[in-house]
């Protein structure tokens, strides 16, 4: 899930030559969705994190928890059907711009007080960490909101090893494009919009295979994604953080992707100049405004810092902004893939 430090940085959204396509992306390892019947003939069943999601009829009132999951909704055609949405870390996709402005937004998670105000049937989260039990951003457990008649979603390439959990046992093999797409189809579902759903996996699709025959062949740059914590220390994006399969779809590999865990790792200074990647890049959050542009402030942090004086990527200039939003397991994944691909490998 994004973390907020003490002061929002800026993050601004690159829309790249990708987004033309539908303005979507994806990321992950297909999880089982295995469809089924409801029991009575009615509905469907999909199983989401290992938990059977069953619904009578396509839910009419859907609570969007994140970025990947707000412009899911919007992608799938659904903007109509949300009572409510929350916690952007960057402006949404241009495509969803006037979409998301007709629809109630709280920057921060609605407590589960407020959420159920809105009389949510489904809740569709971008992250796992708004379940996971006494977590810091902790809403309410799958199984909490179930017993209250209101069915939920996580994204498949950060389910947990169970309910009211966070990032514990993420299944790295899950973190994929093939997960998303899945996921996506599931999801399409259980909302009733299958082919949509089909039409946005086909479009995401065309668009990572767009990416990664312009990088076949290229060398593989070390990259390293560094999250600034304003206080002099740094967090690293780990091999489980779906940032690392941005990174390979750009033609580039995770200098941390060796650390698991969880999706943010602390790392020290010594640490990242031992690691020395060729290229860092910000991971710069958390506002609806913020787009790739943002960044500029973390770049200028990572640059003048003396301890970092002596790294290739420092000293060779090759410190660019990127948003955390564009990390996600969502439907940013080509046009981000695609801006790492051009700072990486520029033509």
């Amino acid at each position: 899930m994004p973390v907020r430090s003490g002061s929002r940085r800026a993050w601004r959204v690159a829309l790249l030559s990708v987004c033309a396509l539908t303005l979507v992306a994806c990321g992950g390892p297909p999880q089982p969705a295995t469809s089924e019947p409801a029991a009575g003939g009615a509905g469907v069943t999909e199983t989401n994190c290992g938990i059977p999601v069953t619904v009578p009829g396509p839910p009419e009132r859907i609570y969007a928890l994140y970025q990947p999951a707000i412009e899911t909704v919007h992608a799938l055609g659904l903007t109509d059907r949300l009572v409510g949405t929350a916690f952007l870390d960057a402006r949404v996709l241009d495509g969803y711009a006037e979409a998301q402005s007709r629809v109630p937004y709280l920057p921060e998670l609605p407590t589960r007080e407020a959420l159920l105000a809105a009389n949510p049937d489904f809740v569709v989260a971008g992250y796992n960490g708004v379940f996971a039990a006494g977590g810091t951003e902790a809403i309410s457990t799958r199984a909490e909101l179930a017993g209250l008649g209101v069915r939920t979603w996580i994204s498949g390439p950060l389910c947990p090893s169970g309910d009211g959990r966070s990032d514990e046992a993420i299944d790295p093999a899950s973190v994929s494009m093939e997960t998303v797409y899945g996921d996506l189809r599931g999801l399409g579902r259980v909302l009733g919009v299958p082919d949509r759903a089909e039409q946005l996996v086909t479009d995401l699709r065309t668009g990572v295979e767009a990416v990664r025959e312009r990088v076949a062949g290229k060398p593989s740059p070390r990259v390293a994604i560094l999250l600034d914590d304003d206080d002099g220390s740094y967090r690293v994006a780990s091999g489980i953080d779906f940032g690392s399969r941005v990174l390979e779809m750009a033609g580039a590999t995770n200098a941390f992707g060796d650390l698991a865990g969880r999706r943010h790792v602390a790392v020290g200074k010594e640490e990242v100049i031992a690691r020395n990647p060729d290229v860092i890049l910000t991971s710069t959050c958390c506002d609806a405004s913020y787009t790739v542009a943002d960044g500029a402030a973390d770049v200028a942090r990572i640059r003048g810092d003396p301890a970092l004086s002596g790294s290739t990527a420092v000293r060779e200039g090759k410190v660019f902004p990127f948003l955390f939003a564009d990390r996600a397991a969502g439907i940013r994944a080509p046009a981000a893939a695609e801006r790492v691909a051009s700072l990486v490998h520029p033509r």
